[in-house]
């Protein structure tokens, strides 16, 4: 049996704004952040038209085995997105609301099972502030405003472990089977990464805990039968769809060992990612839980307090301290992993729910108590002072720009400096320059005003011993700023997507005519996305497109430069898009007989015809 529990108090009543009312004001939040981006923009290059571009056409051809981009073989990803994108689009047709439907309603049920974990955990205050924390939260704003698969992994481990506890605390068969099916979904999301996740912190969190003496409650044959029906009938399927591909490998060692394996060790071919450096690894975590990572220091001290109370690291409260610990064991093993491994900014997503659930705890245990409240009023003295730097940054920025007209193309105004070789997220970021503002000007005004009275409204309501009302003031300040930011995204359209481009090809071409992207489709994949049509690639074998095209059914999409040119010079039309960092290599190809067809943000279309 488990060592005996110490008892302890039960949470405090909740306020009378946690309930029915404060749930609604929580999906209200959740709206203001995330309603608006499901219509605009337009779907970007890169990812989120590539994945996209799968979704439709899987919906087209009816193959939901073998992922598809402009008829090649796309092997590298696990299905389920796509599965869900591409009913998405069944339903209701092919639209960007199509495309961000799923991801949106994921982000959705990440705030449902917060709330209801927090709540279970720490109290109703506790399980409100936990869905309020990853509504406003602003990496997980961030890293689903393109076609990831990040939150939807992110809410299957979080269902799995869920599920886990709760049979351990009920004895329910159902819940342990529930757990067994979210996590095949996971790895049917994201592949043996949630195999690893989920191993290990259960793993770590059961011998912790004492709960391996309970390994026959596990129902782990049973269990793992369920888990291997549901996820080893699409990777079987898979390997015996697509065998034959480049040195006679097919999708077994491309998927498992290529895109699993080799890509932990930083190996993987062709080479198309980055590894962030340590510091900003560690510290950028302060800014994708904001505002929320203010309070970090009260579930510090929390959890030393629980630790010296309890004599050790087993749990001594009962569900709450079982979930305490298993949340520093998951968000540990998630972190510490891609630390090793090679990693972009959103590979953590899975550890912010656990982390915003701890410091949804400790704020409302403080509250609550009114133990900390020195911590709770140096964070609210730093929000403040952060939000009244940046809105005078901001402002500062209006005002240099006051004079400079509106640019429609934001891209014309960037500067393009490389930061990461764009192979981060974040990377263009650092593109921003002061001319941006004349685009910005609502946006940053918007999110200027936001920023400077939201922290100090929160401020006084704090000082005031008002603490639910004070919490509430963040968390719409933070929503505020995520509409803002909405609103700066849509601007960022012509830049970030090619859909003007696509629209423009489109009122000119007629269906026999080709239409070619210089380099990697990737460079302007809203191209197959908006015109729905086979693209030709020159010098296109490259990143995601090398192992697909090496297969012998892979349509002759591949052009080189001769083929470019005999093209060319042929009595048939050709559409030729070149993005700015290809111009002069494809200028120095083309004969001088070419025509500007439409040109955005130093994206250009060219024809051999006027």
């Amino acid at each position: 049996s488990p060592p005996p529990s110490r008892a302890v108090a039960p949470p405090a009543p909740a306020p009378r704004g946690a309930s029915r009312l404060a749930w609604l004001a929580v999906f209200a939040v959740f709206l203001l952040g995330y309603g608006g981006g499901m219509f605009r923009p337009a779907l970007f290059d890169d990812a989120d038209c590539t994945h996209a571009e799968a979704a439709r056409e899987m919906a087209m051809t009816g193959d939901w085995v073998t992922l598809h981009v402009n008829g090649i073989r796309y092997l590298e990803k696990a299905p389920l997105p796509y599965w869900l994108t591409a009913l998405s689009y069944r339903a209701f047709g092919v639209s960007e609301f199509s495309t961000r439907l799923p991801m949106t309603l994921a982000v959705l049920l990440l705030v449902v099972l917060a709330s209801a974990w927090g709540k279970r955990a720490f109290g109703p205050r506790a399980g409100t502030y936990a869905a309020l924390f990853v509504a406003t939260a602003l990496g997980v704003y961030l890293f689903t405003r393109v076609q990831i698969p990040d939150v939807l992994l992110s809410l299957l481990i979080a269902g799995t472990l869920y599920f886990f506890l709760t049979a351990l605390e009920e004895g329910r068969a159902w819940r342990w089977y529930a757990g067994y099916a979210a996590l095949a979904l996971a790895v049917l999301t994201k592949g043996l990464v949630a195999l690893v996740f989920v191993g290990l912190t259960a793993g770590l969190y059961v011998a912790l805990s004492g709960d391996w003496r309970r390994g026959r409650e596990f129902r782990l044959v049973t269990g793992l039968l369920l888990f291997f029906a549901l996820a080893a009938h699409w990777h079987i399927l898979a390997g015996l769809r697509n065998t034959g591909g480049a040195g006679g490998h097919g999708f077994f060692w491309f998927y498992f060992v290529n895109e699993h394996f080799l890509r932990f060790l930083g190996k993987r071919y062709p080479r198309d990612y980055n590894k962030l450096p340590a510091l900003a690894y560690w510290g950028l975590h302060l800014a994708w839980l904001f505002p929320w990572s203010l309070y970090l220091p009260l579930a510090v001290r929390r959890w030393r307090q629980d630790y010296r109370r309890g004599g050790g690291t087993r749990p001594a409260l009962g569900f709450a301290a079982r979930s305490r610990l298993l949340c520093l064991v998951w968000a540990a093993v998630v972190l510490v992993f891609f630390a090793v491994s090679t990693n972009q900014e959103y590979y953590t997503f899975p550890a912010y729910l656990p982390l915003l659930l701890l410091l949804a705890a400790a704020l409302a245990r403080a509250e609550e108590s009114g133990d900390g409240r020195g911590w709770m009023l140096g964070a609210q003295w730093l929000y403040a002072a952060l939000g009244i730097a940046a809105a005078a940054a901001l402002a500062a920025g209006l005002w240099r720009s006051r004079h400079l007209p509106y640019v429609a193309d934001i891209g014309n105004v960037l500067v393009e400096r490389g930061v990461g070789h764009y192979t981060l997220s974040m990377s263009h970021f650092f593109d921003l320059t002061g001319a941006s503002f004349a685009a910005l000007r609502l946006p940053a005004a918007l999110a200027a005003a936001t920023l400077l009275l939201g922290p100090l409204a929160a401020l006084g309501l704090r000082r005031g011993r008002r603490d639910w009302a004070a919490t509430w003031a963040v968390a719409l300040t933070a929503a505020l700023f995520l509409a803002a930011a909405q609103i700066a995204l849509a601007r960022f359209e012509p830049y970030l997507s090619s859909k003007p481009l696509a629209d423009r090809i489109a009122a000119v071409a007629r269906p026999q005519e080709q239409v070619a992207i210089y380099g990697d489709q990737a460079l302007g994949s809203s191209l197959l996305f908006y015109l729905r049509r086979p693209i030709r690639l020159v010098h296109g074998r490259s990143t995601s497109m090398w192992f697909g095209s090496t297969f012998p059914d892979a349509p002759p999409v591949f052009w080189e430069d001769d083929d470019l040119l005999r093209a060319w010079r042929s009595p048939q039309r050709v559409f030729l898009f070149v993005p700015e960092d290809r111009r002069a290599q494809a200028e120095a190809v083309l004969p001088p007989e070419r025509y500007v067809i439409a040109e955005s943000s130093g994206k250009v279309v060219y024809s051999n015809r006027p």
